[in-house]
């Protein structure tokens, strides 16, 4: 996505704004929807080697495009300003906590428990907008949320412990998207100031397992490599539409479109990773699936 193509948020009339918002929001979670599939082939490589390899490249993604666009002045800029500089270093700590635990839990077959996070995750942005944006909430939105939450509470009591990866990935994309939502950064700037960040810190691990003899980027397996390679473009395409999402349509809205993301990755545990789902799964998913209907259905009822 072109920087310069970015037309800012004020130059639409409200109504545009909010499809603009939407439509790119959908687009984010139907590709993160499917994103087990690609790191699923990479499931012989270490993780925490993945982790590295898509921050990099993904740092390198972005600066490169903002080169390209002749924006790259915008990436210095977003660095001058303190506050925003502050923004950009915390979503930098959430989004890799959050891609760490996700590719971990990806390749440790915990997919079908990764997707419990997300339909977590839409209620951690529906409270965050209301205690932090002060975000309003109509009737029918409560009960959906009230559904939600009791499904999910519920299956997390059978399951009989505390599903660790779930809330660490509903709680840092939570709070990654209230970041992004204060910070308001460009979406193109702002995924390089993330990414940058930490890729010191990633280049300093990926030089070491290599000099180790236990690096996996150039190695007998071609493919891996080069997917290894592209986890950049596979990492910025929907990180981008995400931001521009957030900039443009509330949290509330943000967080039940989200759960196209778990739905596809619940289906591609069962069904193509043969992941078993016993009764806790099959009681949130039922309890997701009435609440977002209930929100979906409500919506000519809601107060503007």
């Amino acid at each position: 996505m072109p920087e310069k193509s970015v037309v800012p948020a004020k130059s639409y009339a409200p109504s545009r704004e909010v499809e603009v918002g939407t439509l790119a929001a959908v687009a984010a979670y139907l590709m993160w929807g499917l994103l087990p599939v690609y790191w699923k082939r990479l499931s012989g490589v270490e993780s925490l080697q993945i982790l590295g390899h898509r921050i990099v490249w993904a740092a390198a993604f972005a600066v490169a495009a903002l080169l390209a666009t002749g924006r790259l002045g915008s990436l210095a800029a977003l660095f001058r300003d303190r506050r925003r500089a502050l923004y950009a270093a915390a979503a930098s700590v959430l989004i890799t906590i959050n891609w760490g635990t996700y590719i971990w839990a990806v390749n440790s077959d915990h997919v079908v428990e990764s997707s419990l996070g997300y339909y977590i995750n839409p209620l951690v942005s529906v409270a965050l907008g209301a205690i932090f944006l002060r975000e309003k909430m109509d009737k029918w939105t409560s009960w959906a949320v009230g559904i939600a939450a009791a499904g999910v509470a519920i299956a997390s009591i059978m399951i009989g412990r505390l599903p660790w990866i779930s809330l660490v990935l509903a709680t840092s994309f939570g709070l990654y998207g209230l970041v992004k939502k204060k910070a308001g950064l460009e979406p193109l700037a702002g995924l390089a100031a993330e990414t940058l960040v930490v890729a010191p810190l990633a280049v300093a691990f990926l030089v070491a397992r290599h000099a180790a003899g236990a690096g996996s980027f150039g190695g007998r397996d071609t493919v891996a490599t080069a997917m290894l390679f592209l986890a950049g473009v596979v990492t910025a395409v929907p990180l981008l539409f995400f931001a521009a999402a957030a900039n443009r349509i509330t949290l509330t809205r943000m967080g039940f479109v989200q759960y196209v993301s778990p739905t596809l990755q619940f289906a591609l545990g069962v069904f193509a990773f043969g992941e078993s789902v016993g009764p806790p799964m099959i009681a949130a998913f039922a309890a997701v699936i009435g609440a977002v209907a209930l929100y979906a259905l409500t919506r000519g009822r809601a107060k503007a």
